[in-house]
């Protein structure tokens, strides 16, 4: 029997909502069933960050976990691309 596999995304960090937490925004096209365009759609997952690492405008990668909170399932696993902030 092999690992489990646990899905990956990759996000842009939206707001940090407390001490250890934050929120990414994952954006995504879905193609609708009867006209055939494709629409944009979007998900915020609330996200474990143990060392505060991520600040809002990053690009991180996560990775689905355990539940550690009632909102915060997933995890993060690295800095993709660090905000520009001017």
């Amino acid at each position: 029997m092999e690992g489990k596999v646990f899905k990956t995304r990759r996000g842009t960090v939206v707001s940090r909502s407390g001490d250890k937490a934050i929120r990414v925004q994952i954006d995504y096209n879905v193609k609708h069933p009867v006209y055939g365009k494709y629409v944009k759609r979007r998900t915020k997952l609330g996200v474990h960050d143990p060392q505060n690492a991520a600040s809002v405008g990053d690009i991180v990668d996560i990775v689905e976990c355990r539940p550690i909170s009632k909102t915060i399932s997933w995890r993060l696993v690295g800095l993709v691309e660090q905000a520009n902030i001017k």
